[in-house]
């Protein structure tokens, strides 16, 4: 991007490049038109999402510490404490937007913090599947699902950060080495969606599954007894949560292509007003509803604690227990059904 000198200036200024190396602050020639956000965020907005996000991390640790859902908590909490950063940073670029070390602290908090929160959503299929009805899980055994998810989640943020390096090697001048780093950055964002979208089908095929299995169930102590999960109002609300959660990831992951397939610093990225409601409300909103309905609140199954998870208490009381722990992951039933006392 070249500027043009003002007059009086000396020559060689014409072939001076705004940049992050090159400027520290907005100056005449530093215009913040050049910067790749293209304008001051706004800093009461970005305050506030920093707040937010913090309050998200220490309620979800807090609460993931209380009622012993490890990996859940684990994985929301570094996905907020990161967002929180990100968006701290921004408040500062508010104030200087050639600041240099906040800028790239928002891009790489922003860009790492939904992966993480998306492991999160991962690890309650399992645990929904496993407690509801394992013989009606899509395709393969519950235990499965974040052995695939997790992987292949963190596959989209190995891509996009081979693609941020591509186009950091690239510079200033060659301009299709940046293209192609662009490229690869939007190939990993793109398989977030897809990713996202399986996740979604796999998702909608078991609930359905469930709901018409349940809906066939005659009236009967034992079946009561199996149906408890389903039919309990805690589990009804999680599920929503979790779907409402689901689909605002998803809508900020089909955003990011949309900021990003027109290279850096185009005119979706330098629109502030898109990127507050498409990305920072969608992720916010989506880590309030992982945070407000808290697995071990709502969903006691997924909890490591017997005196939280009823699966763990029955067995416990009726002395066929194996015991809780991070390490194992299946064990069975008295029914043949499937536990996940994992992550």
């Amino acid at each position: 991007m070249s500027t043009t000198a003002s007059a009086g200036l000396p020559a060689s200024t014409h072939q001076f490049h705004p940049g992050y190396d090159t400027c520290t602050e907005v100056t005449a020639i530093c215009r913040v038109e050049y910067t790749t956000l293209g304008y001051y965020p706004n800093e009461g907005v970005n305050i506030f999402l920093a707040i937010g996000f913090g309050l998200c991390a220490i309620l979800t640790l807090g609460i993931g510490i209380w009622k012993r859902t490890w990996g859940y908590s684990i994985a929301i909490t570094a996905g907020c404490i990161l967002e929180c950063a990100g968006y701290a940073a921004r408040a500062i670029l508010s104030q200087n937007p050639w600041q240099a070390s906040a800028f790239k602290t928002q891009i790489v908090s922003i860009i790492l913090g939904p992966t993480l929160i998306c492991i999160g959503l991962y690890l309650t299929l399992k645990h929904i599947i496993s407690t509801l009805a394992p013989s009606l899980s899509p395709f393969f055994r519950p235990k499965f699902y974040p052995l695939f998810f997790v992987p292949a989640d963190v596959s989209c943020l190995v891509i996009q950060a081979i693609g941020g390096g591509i186009a950091a090697a690239a510079g200033k001048d060659n301009y299709s080495l940046l293209q192609q780093g662009n490229r690869v950055i939007i190939a990993g964002i793109v398989l977030q969606v897809v990713v996202l979208a399986t996740f979604g089908i796999l998702s909608a095929i078991f609930l359905l599954r469930a709901k018409k299995h349940f809906r066939s169930f005659p009236e009967g102590e034992e079946e009561t007894q199996e149906k408890q999960p389903w039919t309990n109002k805690k589990t009804r609300y999680f599920l929503w949560a979790m779907a409402g959660a689901y689909s605002a990831l998803l809508i900020r992951c089909i955003y990011r292509i949309a900021e990003m397939a027109g290279g850096w610093g185009n005119e979706i990225m330098q629109d502030e007003p898109s990127f507050v409601v498409l990305e920072s409300f969608m992720v916010l909103i989506a880590c309030v509803l992982f945070t407000g309905f808290a697995p071990g609140v709502w969903f006691p199954w997924m909890s490591h604690s017997e005196k939280v998870n009823p699966r763990l208490r029955a067995e416990r009381e009726g002395g066929g227990g194996q015991g809780e722990g991070m390490g194992h992951e299946m064990g069975e039933t008295s029914s043949g059904n499937e536990k996940v006392v994992g992550v």
